[in-house]
């Protein structure tokens, strides 16, 4: 059943629809025409439908009660409108474009642990968009609480449950910041600033967030300003952010999308291309490393490629017992550097 009329938008279409919480009144008629009634109690008692064995009284409505709502339910629906635009769940009055927000979403990343978050702070804070603190810690944030007051930065004292939530990690240190992404350089751009006395990082294929983290601390420790990949988003992981323990800030990410090409470009710069090997290459107390210098290492299962190896001036392994295949590519970067330190730190 439908009917129409028109108002102030145009033509709208009247539906009468019948609701499913009347299928069970519609049920019970059709069984009451089935059950003979007892007009003797219809007398007695004009509220009475039935008899008093078949179904109870029905009660007496005041003067101010409603009646019962119709099984006829009326939808208007305006026909001369387009639909609303699907935001994909996303609602409000604003109605962010979803594209828009996605975008924002892969600018921004999460950074937790006390240590990256103070060492964040006083490097860029700028770059803070929101933060999150469980009350144990804001003591010893109170520079940045009131920066951030000052600055209309939102912070939120949260529980620890609300802090889990947010960080997506147990081990967030009590604190999390939501910030803005830093842009790699270019390999042109990061080589005109270099100095006389530079090592380059450079890792190929090398993607634990947790080993990228232990990298960045040896980096900062040994006076490395730049790590060369092909994904730079990768070193402003939570995770990798965290393990280096505010090592991050020292360090400016490379990157690329030709990886021997961009190993030629540092050695027409000037650097020496060292590659490193677990069974063959000069032993490392044995190998000179100049004063620039660009490290390559590799994945621990597969190790470097071979284009990638063609590109190396020099190779070196570091010795040992042999009983295990290899070191922990984090560890064998901080026993690289240390070596480079120690024959350049003077310079």
């Amino acid at each position: 059943m439908n009917d129409s009329f028109s108002g102030k938008n145009g033509k709208v279409k009247v539906m009468y629809v019948r609701g499913d919480d009347n299928k069970d009144d519609k049920n019970n008629r059709r069984s009451d025409k089935k059950r003979p009634a007892n007009r003797s109690n219809d007398r007695g008692d004009k509220n009475a439908r039935w008899g008093d064995k078949d179904l109870p009284h029905r009660p007496v409505r005041s003067a101010n009660e409603k009646p019962p709502r119709s099984p006829w339910q009326a939808k208007l629906q305006d026909v001369s409108e387009p639909e609303p635009f699907d935001h994909g769940g996303i609602s409000g009055k604003s109605q962010i474009d979803p594209a828009q927000l996605r975008r924002q979403r892969d600018e921004e990343t999460k950074v937790y642990g006390e240590n990256a978050c103070q060492a964040l702070f006083q490097s860029r804070p700028d770059a803070i968009v929101r933060a999150y603190f469980i009350q144990s810690v804001t003591p010893r944030f109170r520079e940045a609480l009131r920066w951030m007051a000052a600055n209309r930065k939102a912070y939120h004292v949260v529980d620890e449950e609300e802090l889990i939530r947010v960080s997506g990690t147990e081990h967030h240190g009590g604190v999390c910041f939501l910030i803005k992404k830093r842009g790699g350089l270019t390999v042109a751009d990061y080589l005109a600033k270099a100095g006389k006395s530079d090592c380059v990082l450079a890792l190929e294929n090398v993607g634990n967030p947790h080993n990228l983290g232990g990298m960045m601390r040896s980096c900062a420790h040994f006076g490395v300003k730049g790590v060369l990949l092909r994904e730079p988003g990768m070193l402003e992981s939570g995770a990798a952010i965290r393990t280096a323990e505010g090592g991050a800030e020292h360090l400016t990410a490379i990157g690329i999308d030709d990886f021997p090409q961009a190993l030629d470009l540092f050695r027409r710069a000037g650097y020496t291309i060292v590659t490193t090997s677990s069974h063959k290459g000069t032993p490392l107390p044995e190998a000179v490393l100049p004063a620039k210098t660009v490290l390559v290492l590799g994945e621990e299962r597969d190790g470097l490629s071979d284009v990638t190896m063609k590109q190396s001036d020099i190779s070196v392994s570091i010795t040992g017992t042999g009983n295990v295949e290899s070191l922990n590519v984090s560890v064998a970067t901080g026993i690289l550097l240390a070596e480079w330190w120690r024959q350049n730190a003077s310079r």
